[in-house]
Formats: structure tokens, sequence, C-alpha cells
């Protein structure tokens, strides 16, 4: 009642409620809480905020928390001022700002180009919902309903892929303690398993036969059809053979050199080329300053075909997505070439497929090289072959 009714005068004065705390009446009628207390021999004053917003009963349990950070020797004015700045630092640290960080430093780790383009779409696209929001406040709630969105429109394996995207950046706001936990954990569990699908495949080298004379046959972009080509030559996956450079070429050694960075599985691998394989390179070799691409995009001869450039080709052609599949010549290659008797260790070795046991991975690199070599002109000979039928 005292305080509510306490009327201002000519100067401010106090209404003293003991133990430091004291309502500060000043002439403009406000009413501030305040507490004086002594820390390092100073006489000091904190403020608990103006009445009547905060209630005598709350100004009292301030004054006894400041009470408390004394009796451990810490100054009360100086840990408001760090909780306001801790505050203020969540409110402004939102899932956005860490997220770039997380992509600046998988650049850094120089993934993939196809890796750190499928991470900028998580991240710039399918997680834009939580861009704004402090990333300590989001809760596996959000995670999931967001997730459950994808997955409900079919696309299980993106649903999948996005939360460990997620759990990338929210485990660096942990360890940079911007975040305490990574919500995603708990939503681990919720989302339904992928359904596995094989890539299509031609395996009948009748069939096979039929497709690569349609390829001969097609009245689209060179560039698109050789590319193909070389692709199956090779037995590599699409991506390796678009991004196809001269400086990865040794024409006399008649190699092609990728770095672990253009591989999957993380791994140099040095092909050898066919004399199928060497004349499509340098069929398409172009000597003009700047332009390394074996098969630059229509567009640009500074720019990768694009990712849907193969299979959009192949649709035309006439073929659907359930016949084939740029993804699926590497399965024809080694389906036809194991039917046919070649060492599948050797067929493995040529895929680039990762083998589990250390000492035999470094033992085949180190042997196989010969056999690889024979390897791939029979399978280009074949490749002929099945054309010519």
């Amino acid at each position: 009642m005292e305080v509510r009714k306490a009327k201002p005068k000519d100067r401010a004065y106090r209404l003293t409620d003991g133990g430091g705390l004291h309502l500060l009446v000043k002439p403009n009628g406000s009413k501030l809480w305040q507490q004086r207390y002594r820390y390092a021999d100073r006489e000091k004053t904190l403020s608990h905020g103006a009445y009547p917003d905060v209630s005598i009963a709350n100004a009292r349990r301030k004054c006894a928390e400041a009470k408390d950070l004394l009796d451990q020797a810490i100054d009360p004015s100086t840990q408001k001022k760090l909780d306001r700045i801790h505050t203020e630092q969540a409110i402004h640290t939102t899932f956005q700002s860490v997220a770039e960080e997380y992509l600046e430093m998988a650049y850094e780790r120089e993934l993939a180009d196809a890796t750190m383009r499928k991470k900028q779409w998580h991240i710039e696209t399918l997680a834009a919902p939580l861009h704004k929001r402090p990333i300590a406040d989001i809760t596996p709630a959000e995670i999931l309903n967001l997730l459950k969105r994808i997955e409900r429109s079919g696309r299980r394996e993106t649903a999948k892929k996005l939360r460990g995207t997620l759990s990338g950046v929210f485990r660096l706001a942990v360890v940079t303690m911007r975040a305490t936990h990574d919500p995603t954990a708990a939503v681990k569990g919720s989302l339904l398993p992928v359904k596995v699908t094989n890539r299509a495949a031609i395996t009948d080298e009748k069939q096979f036969g039929q497709f690569l004379r349609d390829l001969d046959a097609y009245t689209g972009a060179g560039v698109i059809k050789d590319a193909i080509l070389f692709q199956i030559l090779t037995m590599t996956r699409p991506g390796e053979t678009r991004g196809a450079k001269q400086d990865e070429m040794d024409l006399e050694e008649r190699k092609w050199s990728l770095s672990a960075e253009r591989m999957k599985m993380r791994r140099d691998h040095i092909l050898p080329l066919s004399n199928q394989a060497l004349a499509l390179v340098q069929q398409n070799w172009i000597e003009v300053d700047g332009v390394d691409l074996i098969f630059p995009s229509l567009n640009s001869n500074r720019k990768w075909l694009s990712e849907n450039a193969f299979n959009s080709a192949i649709r035309r052609m006439g073929y659907t997505k359930e016949e084939v599949t740029a993804h699926g010549f590497r399965a024809t290659a080694s389906t036809i070439l194991n039917n046919r008797g070649f060492d599948g260790e050797v067929i493995e070795a040529a895929l680039a497929h990762q083998d589990k046991n250390a000492v035999r991975r470094a033992y085949n690199r180190a042997t196989y090289w010969d056999q690889r070599v024979e390897l791939m002109q029979a399978w280009a000979d074949l490749v002929d072959e099945f054309k010519n039928s």
C-alpha cells in the first residue's frame, strides 16, 4: 500500500524495504527498485526494474538472488550484464548463421562438388523455415515437423539425408557453446525407412546392343552423346564423366586420374583409357584458354553439363526411367563382364569399389593395373560388338 500510494516530490527519495532493497521515487512519478550493496570495498547500486512491472515480491526475490551471488564472491551487476549479453547473443545466433559456418567448413574440407551442392540445397532451401530461429531454441518437434512434411511428399531418402545435414549444423553449435544439444538426435527413430531401389539398368546383351544403336542415332547434342558413351566405356559415375578435365588426362600414358574429392569413395582412382575412350577424349578436346572440361555444358564451355543431361537424353531416346538410368551403366558393365567370366576382383577394382579388407585393397591397387588395362579394352571392344551385332 505504501509503495502504491507513494507520491512524487521535488527531489527523488527512497522507501527502504530492508536488506539493501529500496524503491526510488523520482520527481516524474516513476518508481524504480534498486539494491545497494558492497563489492570489493566499493558501494554499488543494482537496478531490479520499475514498479508496478516488477512487484514488491519479485523485487525481493531478485534482491535475494543478488545476495546469493555476493555470497559466492560474484558481483551481481557484472553477472547481470553478462546474462544480458548471453541472451542477446542467443537471440542473434540463428540457425542460418551457424549453418553458414558449417558450409564454410565443408568447403574447407574439400568435399565433392555433388556433396556440397546437396548440403547447400538442404540448408538454403529445405531448412528455410529454421533460418531466423535462435538455434538454441529449436526443438525436436520443429525438426520432426519439417522432416515429416518432406517424408509425406514421398521423399524418404531426402528426409533422412536432411536430418544428417541438420545434425551437423547443431553439433557445430554445441561444440562452439551456442546450443546445449542436437535436437535431431531425438527424432532419428521417427522417420520411415528408405525404400531401396536399384538403378534401372540393361543387363541383356542384345537389349544393350539396341540401346547403343539408339544412342548412335541420337540427334541431340553431340557432346552429350559422346559423354554418355565415354561413361559407358570407362564404367564411371555420371558426375565423374561430366567433370572430366584435360588436366586429369595423360594422353601419352592413356590414363585418366581422378582425385579423391571427385570420387564417391574419397580415394584417388586412375583409369586406363581404351582406344575408343581415348578417341572420344581427343575428339572433344578444346584448345581454348580457360576451357578445361572435356564434355562442357551447351550454354558455357566453362561449366559442367547439368546433372539431368544424361537422363534427359536417354528419355528423348524413348527409354523410361524404369528401363535405363545413367547410373545403371556401371551395373550393365559389371553384370555382362561377370557373366562372361572376367575376374570379379579386377571388375570391382575397375569400378573403384571399396574393398573392406585394407590389406587386399592396397594389394589390388598395386597389382591390378595390367589386368584393368586389358579389361577396359575388352569391354570397349564388346561395346562395339554389341552395337554392330
